[in-house]
């Protein structure tokens, strides 16, 4: 049994860069979805989470021999497809030839998970500020840990790749890392996907302490501040003297005095007609009579 490998001749980047691209047309007339690594000048990873991700990776020894040769293959177009799904990286890369790669990475423990949500509740004011890096450096250094944050450690990291080189990291598989912080760059929520972790959380997490706080203080009301940092909506301000408030003076009304008993006992009884047989009747005055008549005897 002969220890000797036959190596494949080198490919100078031009050649590899031709290759790529004729692979890459290839596929879009077959109408295969795929997403390309795309690497415009020197610089990798320009934001937030992409930088965070490369200097994660450069910490560990484990990864510093292979990583130089990974930054010259993502620089020159190689990572043809990389696609990032909850708990894998699948990519093709080409080299002297096409190989396929698959980085496997383990869910977020939930204990650590809880820590985090703890340490980030209520530092974190929206969900745009989140994705776009903007956190205080608290939030930073609780998200970055080397040990306790997002990334994954070696250990939590396994490697594939169709090549023929032994290593445990491949210059593919170390450019498709790299691929991957360029990837955060634009979307930066694809590290909490990979994670196994909802991001929205965060959010929600933030938005549960200023209320629990409010309570504890013994406040009744929140101000407009507070309001729209808890709902994530803006309340605009309004002016009281631009805009003065509409009074309507009420005249009270007097309740009706109460009745006499008098009065009640009268309406509640019937009055009872007049009969005409009881109207007295007024003597008609009569002329004296002529002649004799007997005297009237009182």
């Amino acid at each position: 049994m002969s220890w000797f490998r036959e190596w494949r001749p080198y490919q100078s980047v031009a050649e590899r860069r031709a290759k790529a691209l004729a692979h890459a047309k290839k596929m879009e007339k077959s109408g295969v979805a795929f997403a390309p690594v795309t690497i415009e000048g020197r610089t990798i990873a320009s934001t937030f989470w992409g930088k965070a991700w490369c200097r994660h990776l450069e910490s560990f020894s484990d990864f510093s021999n292979r990583l130089p040769r990974g930054r010259s293959y993502v620089r020159n177009g190689s990572v043809l497809d990389l696609q990032i799904v909850p708990g894998k990286i699948n990519a093709q890369v080409m080299g002297s030839s096409l190989y396929r790669g698959t980085v496997g990475i383990a869910p977020l423990k939930p204990e650590k998970w809880k820590a985090i949500k703890a340490e980030c509740a209520g530092k974190i004011d929206s969900l745009v500020g989140l994705l776009q890096g903007r956190l205080s450096d608290a939030v930073m250094r609780v998200i970055t840990d080397r040990e306790k944050g997002l990334f994954p450690l070696p250990s939590e990291i396994k490697l594939e790749c169709s090549c023929p080189d032994w290593a445990s990291l491949c210059k593919h598989l170390a450019a498709v890392l790299y691929g991957v912080g360029a990837r955060l760059d634009t979307q930066p929520e694809l590290l909490f996907k990979l994670r196994g972790v909802d991001h929205l959380e965060l959010i929600s997490a933030a938005a549960e302490a200023p209320v629990l706080a409010q309570g504890a203080t013994g406040a009744d009301t929140l101000d407009d501040a507070q309001l729209a940092s808890v709902f994530g909506i803006d309340i605009a301000a309004t002016d009281k003297e631009a805009k003065p408030s509409l009074e309507v003076s009420v005249k009270p009304v007097k309740a009706p005095a109460a009745k006499k008993k008098s009065d009640q006992k009268s309406q509640g009884k019937k009055a009872k007609p007049t009969k005409i047989s009881s109207i007295p009747r007024t003597k008609r005055k009569t002329a004296p009579r002529t002649g004799k008549h007997k005297p009237h005897r009182r």
